[in-house]
């Protein structure tokens, strides 16, 4: 099944999509905020999400994501970082892990293989599914990391 494998590929590739994550934010002109992040710092935090990833798409828990990314927020208005760079941050590592799933040959799966005379089903709606999937994760993230990067304004005002 393609979404078991999305799991096994982003966890077992976690550290290099961070690295490439992490990098693209502290030299990307629309998230310069993020230089000013700890390193290393970044690095857990990204590396949980994509290691964590397959299990928050896979079994959808509400309140974990709600929990990390409303702390990433509360954790970046700390930090200095605006609003629109935070929200941006997350657009890069939606690309960057859908780029990698692209490359790595996740979607080579959605085209028919041929075995001899046998062509193979396509899995275009499976594939449709994980993407919807993936899609409504974000969207639930970007909520959540608002809502944490406002609760740390109200706090502080």
């Amino acid at each position: 099944m393609i979404s078991a494998r999305l799991v096994e590929l982003i966890q077992n590739h976690a550290p290099q999509i961070t690295q490439d994550v992490v990098n693209d934010l502290q030299s990307n002109p629309k998230t310069t905020g993020f230089s000013a992040a700890p390193r290393l710092e970044l690095e857990a935090r990204i590396f949980e999400i994509c290691h964590h990833l397959g299990d928050w798409i896979g079994t959808p828990a509400e309140g974990a994501v709600e929990a990390e990314f409303e702390d990433w927020g509360s954790t970046r208005f700390g930090q200095g970082i605006p609003l629109s760079q935070v929200i941006y941050a997350v657009i890069v590592l939606k690309r960057h892990l859908r780029r990698y799933i692209r490359e790595h040959g996740l979607v080579e799966s959605a085209f028919p293989r041929i075995d001899g005379d046998y062509v193979m089903p396509m899995h275009l709606i499976s594939l449709q599914d994980l993407d919807g999937m993936v899609s409504e994760f974000f969207d639930k993230a970007l909520y959540h990391l608002a809502r944490g990067y406002e609760g740390a304004t109200l706090k502080k005002g």
